[in-house]
């Protein structure tokens, strides 16, 4: 890749002149085609210098080590991986438990005679949050039913076809300044959705799980389960 301190001296300078950090992105690309920092590098820097970082060295970069490849050390490395993998997903398996557990406890106050007879089922995807040891456990011992998802179909999750696309066309082209704002926003775009718009999400998954079917399984191509 081209220079990246230069880069990052360039992108210093532009936010300095109170330029946006798409503008920026826009500049490198012209004057470093395919080496240019994407989009999404270009708004961490922007970041880091409005949290009033003045280097442009990178932070995970500091003290680094000399660089060492023996076999000993790539096999650490990848023991090092795997097991910070698990541990990010048995993270997230926490926090998605808890999810659940508000889930049901709304069920359990808002839907009182579902709740009694058992008559509700959870359908998500197969994320590995949603799959992990910890999320299994507590489906078990909550005797929560979950709906079977196909494996090649990751368009079959009302989240991944209905919401998250509503909530991506409602905030396209709006700047955030911090995670807060997105949350508050995203929670505004959720709160706008009526029981009709819930009811037309449920029978696009309808027709999505019946060509699922008919497709004895296969993946579903292009938005055709409308």
């Amino acid at each position: 890749m081209a220079d990246v301190k230069e880069q990052r001296i360039l992108i210093k300078f532009r936010f300095k002149l109170n330029k946006t950090a798409a503008q920026t992105c826009g500049m490198l690309k012209e004057a470093f085609g395919e080496q240019a920092l994407n989009l999404a590098r270009t708004f961490e820097w922007f970041k880091r210098f409005k949290d009033g970082l003045e280097s442009v060295k990178d932070r995970r970069h500091f003290d680094r080590p000399s660089t060492c490849t023996t076999p000993e050390m790539i096999v650490k490395v990848r023991e090092d991986i795997l097991e910070d993998r698990k541990q990010t997903s048995h993270g997230v398996g926490k926090f998605y438990c808890e999810v659940l557990r508000r889930l049901r406890e709304n069920v359990r106050c808002k839907r009182p005679e579902m709740w009694k007879n058992g008559d509700w089922l959870l359908h998500h995807n197969n994320a590995p949050a949603h799959t992990s040891l910890v999320v299994r456990e507590f489906l078990t011992k909550s005797n929560m039913t979950t709906v079977l998802h196909a494996s090649y179909s990751p368009d079959l999750a009302p989240c991944d076809f209905y919401v998250l696309p509503e909530m991506k066309l409602r905030l396209k082209g709006r700047r955030f300044i911090s995670i807060e704002e997105i949350q508050a926003e995203s929670q505004q775009v959720l709160n706008t959705l009526t029981p009709e718009d819930f009811n037309e999400c449920f029978q696009k998954w309808q027709n999505r799980w019946d060509r699922c079917i008919q497709a004895q399984g296969d993946y579903l191509k292009g938005d055709g389960g409308n």
